[in-house]
């Protein structure tokens, strides 16, 4: 039997969030930024642009003197310097004179727009001849036209892409103060599991949950170490002792059911405190979720399929937490293409595929079958107070897209 009667999913997330927490921070270079969250505000410490600027190849000129050009009467002007990137021109551009320019070089002193390169005839005598007008500050990007010194460029906890590792390093920063990465602990339990090999020894199972948990917690951004421990008391007790103050959470499969060789739930209330064990959905029914000094374990199935849903339940929104990532679950709704039985008192989440809008439900859903992941995209998330689903009817669909961070 279980510990208690069978908690709804609700509840267990409930209990869930009570131990939630954040991880401590560290400051870290801006190279390793990309898809941490930043502790505290940034203000920028340069203007951007730092310079009026050129946008385009060309020549840097004084704007009025181009309002009368056309390919029918170009208008000549002496070319006194040329400005590459990186460099500037200490000549001041005064009228009938222009100044060659690249993308980027800071525009001479008395200039006031850029005029295209494609846009002028040169010749050999320094001269070039300007056949379009241009107005005053055209093709210029000018001192603070992005962000001003001091101006707030990232809020407290932001997600970092890669625009705001870009925008964090024109602001002057080189690196930054996030939030740790979570450091996860994995233990798969079973006396028949091997690793992958060509010939099975009898009675053996290859560890597919190994490969599973350790790329699911990768894309929850969080590093992770993996071990196996066989199916004795005295052996899991060790490793639970020897790793809880090392991890943030450990995440076990296997050992979750009442049969003598399940001992993992057994011995997590032996030294710490079970509080959810056994929860009204299907699959993972024998899921548990307990407390060891202080460091959460959550306690899946061993069958690959109900681990799966397990983890993207229980496991996923706690480790992205971990880091502040805002994150829940996000259900839409679509319609199914074939009828969907289901038990009242229990949550079902059934592996299917979403194709604009029509959801096609994987009924060969035994919890050992992972094999139907392999072509699902979503699982169809059916309400305790609902009886299944007619072809035809909407339903709620969580979509594995949405996992992201």
């Amino acid at each position: 039997m279980f510990i208690s009667e069978l908690m709804s999913v609700n509840d267990v997330v409930d209990i869930i969030s009570k131990y939630q927490f954040l991880t401590d921070s560290e400051v870290i270079d801006l190279d390793d930024a990309y898809q941490r969250v930043n502790v505290d505000k940034v203000l920028t410490l340069h203007d951007s642009p730092p310079f009026d600027k050129s946008a385009m190849d060309g020549y840097a000129i004084i704007a009025s003197d181009s309002f009368s050009a056309s390919n029918n009467n170009p208008v000549s002007l002496e070319v006194i310097d040329y400005v590459g990137a990186g460099s500037f021109s200490d000549k001041k551009v005064k009228s009938g004179l222009a100044i060659g320019i690249a993308t980027g070089s800071p525009i001479p002193e008395g200039a006031d727009a850029v005029i295209m390169k494609e846009y002028t005839i040169p010749s050999d005598d320094g001269m070039i001849d300007i056949v379009s007008a241009v107005s005053p500050g055209e093709n210029v990007a000018f001192l603070g036209e992005d962000v001003k010194k001091g101006d707030l460029i990232l809020e407290e906890n932001t997600f970092i892409r890669s625009q705001e590792m870009a925008m964090v390093a024109l602001s002057g920063y080189s690196k930054i103060e996030v939030y740790k990465k979570p450091k996860v602990l994995v233990i798969n339990t079973g006396d028949e599991l091997v690793e992958p090999c060509e010939v099975l020894p009898p009675a053996k199972i290859i560890n597919s949950n190994h490969y599973a948990m350790k790329g699911k917690i990768e894309s929850c951004l969080a590093d992770v170490t993996m071990e196996h421990c066989i199916d004795d008391e005295n052996v899991f007790r060790n490793l639970l002792l020897e790793s809880v103050s090392d991890y943030d959470i450990i995440v076990t499969t296997g050992g979750t059911a009442v049969s003598k060789g399940d001992v993992v739930v057994r011995m997590v209330g032996d030294v710490g405190e079970v509080l959810v064990h056994g929860i009204a959905a299907r699959p993972g029914k024998p899921f548990a979720f307990g407390i060891v000094n202080e460091t959460p374990i959550f306690m899946l199935s061993g069958y690959p399929a109900a681990a799966f849903v397990l983890f993207d339940i229980f496991v996923r929104p706690f480790i992205l937490k971990l880091q502040n990532i805002n994150y829940n679950h996000k259900l839409v709704t679509c319609i199914s293409n074939r009828k969907i039985p289901s038990n009242l008192g229990r949550i079902d989440y059934i592996r299917a595929y979403v194709e604009d809008g029509i959801v096609n439900p994987k009924l060969s859903r035994g919890s050992t079958i992972i094999s139907t992941l392999m072509s699902a995209n979503a699982y169809i998330v059916i309400e305790e107070n609902r009886e299944g689903v007619f072809e035809g009817e909407t339903c709620d669909v969580l979509l594995f897209d949405s996992f992201k961070p």
